[in-house]
């Protein structure tokens, strides 16, 4: 699953820190979401999603794999 995590962070000026701090998470949560190594819970993704005033398809893309 794709994100827009990491810009969306940054085109409002948010350090990694402040956005784990307001959500309850690590740092490193915020990292490796925006590294595409970690996919959130769907409360996560909800809080997330909330956070920006967005829906969560509007921050998390999922592609679906070939079979």
């Amino acid at each position: 699953m794709k994100n827009r995590l990491e810009e969306l962070r940054k085109a409002r000026g948010i350090r990694q820190e402040e956005l784990a701090d307001t959500l309850g998470v690590s740092r490193q949560t915020i990292g490796s979401l925006e590294n595409g190594r970690y996919n959130p819970s769907i409360l996560l993704a909800f809080k997330i999603a909330r956070y920006f005033g967005m829906q969560i398809e509007d921050v998390f893309v999922y592609e679906e794999e070939n079979r």
